[in-house]
């Protein structure tokens, strides 16, 4: 059997979530080497606590064989941390989603993509700047992912899709739950003009908790987020907070001092945001960088490696490889092993992690 099925599976077990799945992963070796685990070793993986007992049960309950074939039978496609298709800019944050279920017509490609999020309760002025600026980046050739939401959400895909441009919505639940319900036509439409995507298994309810989880896939995809209405705490801000942990652009669009919500993105400019008076003020940050968003087939290159970088390549995965291992795998000198992962690095085929850990891009 291929290894999707196991992924899967294992990122299905109750309670697990995406840094314990990568820890066992780390441990075992593989999703299925994790799956097939005797109980005794689960149990003793330190720090995994109830999630090994969980486990233990619920591959008692199911086979990833079974759980492929209801996800085909519902049309729900997965994408997987291995896979070509999984976006390189998602790849490189902290903790990416192992496995992404999506409906739609078309996955993010490496083209630019610009996250649009606010708040629910957005004001007319609100709305009308997120569909705006979101119909001139679809213009330009930009992808706009948001979370499908209320308010400014909604009116940041409306406006991509009036651009005639790609969008992508991210849920806080199953990608066959469509939430809010008002927003069904919306939901096709999205999918007609991009993708629904969640790391979310299908049926996943919509749950407060959730979408801390997804506010980072938002800004994960992205090279920047745009911040247009939103009170002092909000979920945008955290996804705000979010693209500054991983290294990506913050911009803000100002507004009244009376709105309460606007008071989000003015003390996001005064703690240093972009400030987005119009969709040129967007795109003059990336004016050196390529806008079309292209699939990963189109947009990925060849490039000639040494062969000490080839050998580094080789003992690497998507999963993190400590450095220690790097060097016993490939027998180079140490000298040799670190201007390899420099050069790599510079040339983003790989990327390095805290405490000496490095995996491919």
């Amino acid at each position: 059997m291929e290894e999707k099925p196991f992924w899967v599976a294992l990122q299905q077990t109750p309670g697990l979530g995406a840094r314990r799945f990568l820890q066992l992963v780390k441990i075992f070796g593989s999703p299925r080497a994790a799956w097939e685990a005797p109980d005794k070793e689960l149990l003793a993986v330190e720090g995994l606590g109830k999630a090994a007992t969980g486990l233990i049960k619920w591959r008692r309950q199911v086979t990833p064989e079974k759980i492929m074939a209801k996800l085909d039978t519902a049309g729900i496609r997965v994408l997987i941390l291995e896979d070509a298709a999984y976006p390189l800019e998602l790849k490189r944050i902290y903790d990416p989603p192992p496995v992404l279920y999506w409906r739609g017509s078309q996955l993010p490609g490496e083209g630019l993509k610009i996250a649009i999020v606010g708040t629910r309760r957005a004001t007319a002025y609100g709305l009308k700047v997120a569909a705006d600026l979101a119909a001139g980046l679809a213009a330009a050739g930009v992808g706009v992912v948001s979370g499908l939401a209320r308010g400014i959400d909604a009116a940041a895909h409306r406006g991509a899709i009036r651009g005639n441009g790609l969008t992508w919505g991210i849920l806080g639940c199953g990608v066959d739950v469509i939430y809010p319900p008002e927003h069904r036509e919306l939901y096709h439409q999205v999918m007609d003009h991009g993708a629904i995507l969640s790391e979310f298994p299908p049926g996943t309810p919509p749950e407060a908790g959730h979408f801390p989880a997804r506010n980072r896939i938002i800004s994960g995809l992205t090279s920047g987020t745009v911040v247009v209405e939103a009170a002092a705490k909000s979920g945008a801000l955290i996804t705000a907070d979010l693209a500054l942990e991983q290294n990506r652009d913050v911009f803000a669009v100002p507004g009244p001092i009376t709105n309460r919500y606007s008071q989000g993105p003015n003390e996001l400019i005064k703690q240093g945001a972009r400030v987005v008076t119009g969709v040129a003020d967007i795109l003059a940050e990336y004016e050196h960088q390529s806008l079309w968003t292209l699939s990963p087939q189109e947009s990925r290159v060849e490039v000639a490696l040494s062969a000490a970088e080839e050998k580094v390549m080789a003992a690497l995965s998507v999963m993190p490889v400590h450095l220690d291992t790097i060097m016993a795998t490939t027998g180079l000198p140490p000298g040799e092993v670190n201007t390899a992962l420099l050069q790599l690095e510079i040339r983003k085929l790989i990327r390095r992690l805290p405490g000496g850990f490095y995996l491919r891009c």
